[in-house]
């Protein structure tokens, strides 16, 4: 977290401000509800204390991140967050109550639909979702491995071998 506050004021020409910066995280921390200082809270915690003193005003520039975890996006806190300074942060935006995850529509079926062609066991399914490009360039290089299809373009496929 240290180092990512020390680069964003570098970044900013305001090298000079980390004390500041270092006094402004926790008045941020009790603002947003307590997150837990681990990643990604702590760097969005630090980032926003960074905004609040290179802006000279508190919450004047407030990053998208900081806003999710007001809104509810990374979970519950474990203090409440004011409602005065939760509409300051998101408005009128409905805060996330629930467990943030109840919200995604389910979508395995579809993307074992859309890499159907590809799939030779369970993993092919995860791998195309998590990396859907370079998914697709290794399946073509290992059907065309498979089946001796152009063989010698390894290059082709975007896929280097050693």
């Amino acid at each position: 977290m240290l180092s990512n506050l020390v680069s964003q004021l570098k970044q900013a020409g305001q090298s000079d401000k980390l004390d500041e910066v270092l006094a402004e995280v926790p008045r941020v921390r009790e603002d947003a509800g307590y997150p837990p200082l681990v990643t990604p809270s702590s760097q969005i915690v630090g980032t926003q204390a960074v905004l609040n003193v290179i802006g000279g005003e508190r919450y004047k520039m407030v990053s998208k991140e900081f806003k999710g975890v007001v809104r509810g996006e990374y979970g519950s806190c474990p203090a409440p967050i004011s409602d005065e300074f939760r509409k300051k942060i998101i408005g009128d935006e409905e805060p996330i109550t629930c467990r943030p995850a109840d919200k995604l529509a389910p979508e395995l079926d579809s993307l074992r639909e859309k890499c159907a062609q590809y799939i030779e066991q369970d993993e092919d399914v995860l791998s195309y979702a998590l990396f859907e490009q370079v998914a697709l360039k290794f399946f073509e290089y290992r059907k065309n491995r498979k089946y001796g299809i152009d063989a010698n373009s390894d290059a082709a496929s975007g896929v280097h071998t050693v």
